[in-house]
């Protein structure tokens, strides 16, 4: 009856001399055939899905997720910041006596004299005036280059780290009478 699929109807094909549905033991279960231009196409049926060929499984809707999660862990937040947990998002914040942007990471007010102005040195990680109570009476402090140097009063002398005074008035020289002798 036939020796190519172009001499069948469209939706059956040349098998073994004779116009056959090429469907029949194509398609994998829970699947439907259909022909089109002698060639047979599985499509898994409405719900299923997977490979048409083999086999199609039904669909089904995933359980809802009841873990718990914590945004904090693994944690979002830069070095020497801690993550708050707000809801059901993190919060990052730098530690105490730390700056900068708390996701990247958060740095103390110095580490080294050149992290403060040079009127200021670095202590205990803060930027601090190294004048205070070091300096002796009558004495002022001045800071150069994180350095703290004490100078006595103007008019005054002395050790400016211990105490500064009035110089002792000059000693009036005595005026020796040339004729009496001593």
């Amino acid at each position: 009856e036939c020796t190519i699929n172009p001499e069948c109807a469209n939706h059956l094909a040349c098998m073994n001399n004779k116009c056959r549905d090429p469907c029949p033991g194509v398609c994998g279960a829970h699947a439907t055939c259909s022909v089109s231009n002698h060639y047979p196409n599985c499509v898994c049926d409405p719900g299923y899905t997977g490979d048409p060929f083999s086999v199609c499984y039904r669909k089904t809707t995933p359980p809802p997720r009841t873990e718990t999660i914590d945004p904090c862990n693994p944690t979002p937040c830069g070095s020497n910041a801690v993550c708050n947990r707000r809801g059901d998002a993190a919060a990052c914040q730098c530690i105490p006596d730390h700056f900068g942007d708390p996701y990247v990471a958060c740095r103390p007010e110095c580490v080294i004299n050149a992290d403060c102005p040079s009127n200021k040195q670095c202590r205990n990680q803060h930027c601090v005036d190294p004048c205070p109570g070091l300096c002796g009476s009558n004495a002022y402090c001045q800071v150069a280059n994180h350095l703290p140097i004490c100078v006595c009063n103007q008019g005054y002398i002395g050790d400016p780290f211990v105490a500064c005074r009035k110089p002792p008035p000059p000693l009036e020289p005595i005026e020796a009478d040339p004729c009496e002798p001593n």
